[in-house]
């Protein structure tokens, strides 16, 4: 493991009952369209290098936030805490809220400074409505962020951290066995650039879903090495005469979101492989990090630490992180 180094091996975060918990079991997240009412508590806190993020409990803030999961027909209720001597909020894509849940200052839905506020989110499956219409259900990879800090669209909360991972699923989705975040906000992924862009690790044959989120002011697109997934909600084909169009390279905007699920290794096998923006000054300046595929036993395989000292000792930009700072040296990446 990288010394100093955030592995993206995280479980989902699920609200299950008063405080959430990672890695809860299909029944303690309920059914799709149960109708279940879950409450979670989320802390908005300062972090080092100027940035703030939010976290389940005081003093566990991180960038991204955790990954909050609904099944369609849920509801959600945050507990919002602002620690911190700025004024947030929470806001979410993909849901459905009332204005006084909206986390906008328009709507007058923020946290002052020290001011706890509860937002609600629900979800719905797909309704059938007349004719052959049908109104779309909430199922998708969304995401949430500040609307509040620094102005009336929280670019200043975006900028310093203040976003995270939503997932709204419908019954006989797939759970993965491992889940990813990856977030361009600006020109960083995860508010980091090249080499400290986060390492995500999988062992060969997982099932891996990856959370793509776009923030900020310029355009990207996102590529993944070796694999590839279906253009729909989910990533996975519906047969074998599925038109789905497959790609491995898409459009990751300020303000949209994506996710899909692939087999890691599944047909090309073990090694690091690499993720990154397509714009190529921008991977040039370091939006680029490395998916490594383990053995299936876990094992570190051939060439993947050679490949892993290349990414590490090779100059992205300059090797500056977001503020500018120079990056910092690693330690090889280990067996385990």
């Amino acid at each position: 493991m990288l010394a100093g180094t955030v592995i993206g091996m995280a479980t989902p975060i699920v609200a299950s009952s008063a405080n959430a918990a990672p890695a809860a079991s299909s029944s303690e997240r309920g059914d799709s369209g149960s109708g279940t009412v879950r409450r979670i508590t989320m802390y908005a806190e300062e972090l080092p290098g100027n940035q703030i993020g939010y976290g389940l409990e005081p003093g566990q803030a991180t960038i991204p936030g955790p990954t909050l999961e609904m099944w369609e027909g849920d509801t959600l209720e945050i507990e919002l805490v602002n620690t911190t001597n700025q004024r947030l909020s929470i806001h979410p894509h993909g849901v459905e809220y009332d204005v006084d849940s909206d986390g906008s200052p328009l709507n007058g839905s923020f946290n002052e400074p020290g001011e706890t506020r509860t937002y609600v989110w629900s979800t719905r499956a797909p309704i059938h409505g007349k004719g052959r219409r049908w109104l779309p259900g909430s199922a998708g990879y969304w995401h949430y962020h500040d609307h509040a800090m620094g102005g009336g669209h929280g670019s200043l909360g975006l900028r310093r951290g203040l976003y995270g991972a939503l997932v709204v699923r419908r019954r006989g989705d797939l759970e993965p066995d491992r889940q990813f975040t990856v977030v361009f906000n600006g020109m960083t992924v995860n508010n980091k650039v090249a080499p400290e862009a986060p390492l995500f690790e999988a062992n060969l044959g997982e099932l891996v879903e990856f959370i793509c989120i776009g923030h900020g002011d310029f355009f990207h697109t996102f590529h993944l090495h070796a694999h590839r997934w279906a253009d729909n909600r989910t990533g996975m084909l519906e047969g074998p005469n599925d038109p789905t169009p497959v790609v491995d390279n898409k459009d990751l905007n300020p303000g949209s979101s994506f996710g899909f699920q692939v087999i890691a290794g599944d047909g090309v096998g073990p090694g690091a492989w690499m993720y990154h923006c397509h714009v190529q000054f921008h991977s040039d300046d370091g939006m680029a990090g490395i998916f490594l595929v383990r053995n299936e036993d876990g094992s570190l395989p051939d060439g993947a630490q050679e490949a892993l000292d290349r990414y590490y000792g090779h100059d992205h930009g300059g090797g500056h992180d977001h503020d500018g700072h120079a990056a910092h040296s690693h330690d090889d990446v280990k067996e385990e």
